[in-house]
């Protein structure tokens, strides 16, 4: 299922809401003919319907799946849907001009939301009988509310396309009414299988319903996952993710536009690093599977579409340097027992707790009688790990604190010196300093700091290791 010179390409949920934009820059711009086509477009559902449909991604307020989850009899849940539905309309209302487009896109809300409805219904009910428990079938439920932001977008995205005269097509792989049970690879490949890349255009919704269930294991990462397994497939010759902004040295909200310098050129080993501080550059699984098979990653601003953006691939750094300072808040998770030197079973045992409260280890450093994880989870989750550590070890000493990891990233920070000098810009910007390491491998070097200095941090380093060199004249030739 090889497609030769095509490529992959993703939309995120904020670009997704101006795609009416993306129509004159990113989809057509001055193409014209054949040069409109070879490219696969994977698209995430409108900016906040996820959130609508599940639970808000930061705020943690609940969505339709969250009151669904906790609803007995009452209809809070059907409300909620409701809200969807409008918000839904509202989305392609701002996009679609065409009255007939518009109302083609209401029959696509309207049957998909009152579809979702009595599902629910029809399960809530048989879910009454003390027989069947509800919470045997919350993952299914989540999966399925997923898709319907994704299939939307989709949907609608390929209408706007047709009516511009693109051969747009819709590939739902949301599973929608489909009795069959697919792989994900099946799932794509029978999605793609009569798709003519070089005279149609395929837009796919980034959720795909299969046997092994994206939802449990990616959560809402899965239209990256997606997106990478659909390149892999077809042989993409590059997979490429369209942002709202270029990936830069630094948030510029916090140091500047003027100070932040695009990355250009970097590998998987930066975005691993990147992808474990929190930064939305591409799902660690997602990028494995493009390393693994040889498709190098391009990040890109959606509405800049002349410029190249960052390659990410497997090229080693022509020079030393600091590609990006990021923060990231975590808690410190702190375990003390003064008879732990020498004693095996500890690591294992903090590790199996995090593990089954799903808690995201962001660091971790330990001596002869501590060990410190510093996790990236809601204080809920690390309460309920503390709690589980102080059954597993009665005799032990357990402190969480609320504090964020500062870390300098690049291919190769061999001789840059990255921590002294790390340490004197925020001894300099007079930042409270709480711990500080750098691996072996020389490819990043954290700095902890309380959380409430993390912006100040950032901007101390940045200034430091990256646009010093920024502002280095070259040397002539």
């Amino acid at each position: 299922m090889t497609h030769p010179r095509h490529t992959v390409e993703k939309i995120g949920g904020t670009s997704m809401s101006r795609v009416h934009e993306l129509c004159d820059t990113l989809f057509i711009d001055d193409r014209e003919g054949a040069d409109l086509y070879n490219r696969i477009f994977v698209v995430s559902a409108f900016a906040g319907i996820t959130n609508l449909l599940l639970e808000h991604k930061k705020t943690d307020e609940p969505g339709v799946y969250a009151l669904f989850c906790n609803a007995d009899n009452d209809q809070g849940w059907s409300d909620a849907l409701n809200r969807v539905a409008e918000a839904m309309r509202e989305a392609h209302g701002a996009i679609l001009d065409h009255p007939g487009d518009r109302a083609a896109a209401d029959d696509f809300v309207r049957e998909r939301i009152e579809g979702a409805r009595s599902c629910l219904i029809d399960l809530q009910r048989l879910c009454s009988y003390g027989h069947f428990r509800l919470a045997s079938h919350m993952t299914v439920i989540r999966e399925l509310l997923s898709g319907l932001g994704e299939a939307h977008s989709a949907f609608v995205t390929a209408t706007l396309l047709r009516r511009r005269g693109v051969d747009a097509r819709f590939i739902d792989l949301s599973g929608w009414r489909d009795e069959g049970d697919h792989s994900l690879e099946d799932r794509i490949v029978e999605g793609l299988r009569d798709v003519d890349l070089t005279r149609e255009m395929p837009i796919v919704t980034g959720y795909a319903q299969c046997a092994e269930g994206l939802m449990q294991e990616f959560d809402r990462g899965y239209s990256e996952v997606t997106f990478s397994k659909i390149a892999v497939l077809t042989g993409a010759a590059e997979a490429i993710i369209h942002k709202e902004f270029h990936l830069s040295s630094a948030d510029p909200k916090i140091v500047g536009e003027e100070n932040v310098v695009k990355l250009g050129h970097t590998n998987y080993d930066v975005a691993d690093q990147l992808s474990n501080m929190g930064m939305e550059a591409v799902h660690p699984k997602a990028a494995k599977m493009l390393r693994q098979a040889g498709i190098p990653l391009r990040v890109t601003n959606a509405f800049e579409p002349h410029d190249p953006g960052t390659l990410i691939d497997e090229a080693v750094a022509e020079e030393p340097r600091v590609e990006m300072v990021t923060g990231l808040g975590v808690y410190a998770l702190e375990l003390f027992e003064q008879d732990m030197v020498g004693v095996k079973g500890y690591d294992s045992g903090i590790l199996d707790v995090l593990t089954r409260h799903k808690v995201w280890i962001v660091a971790k450093t330990s001596n002869a009688n501590t060990i410190t994880h510093y996790v990236n989870a809601p204080l809920k989750s690390v309460r309920r790990v503390e709690r589980d550590l102080e059954e597993r070890f009665p005799n032990a000493t357990l402190k969480a604190r609320n504090l964020a990891v500062v870390a300098a990233i690049g291919r190769e920070l061999s001789g840059l010196k990255v921590l002294s000098r790390g340490l004197a810009a925020l001894e300099a910007a007079d930042i409270e300093l709480v711990a500080v390491q750098q691996t072996t491998r020389d490819v990043d070097a954290q700095f902890v700091v309380p959380r409430s200095q993390m912006d100040d941090a950032i901007r101390a380093l940045h200034a430091v290791l990256v646009e010093e060199k920024k502002s280095q004249p070259r040397l002539a030739a």
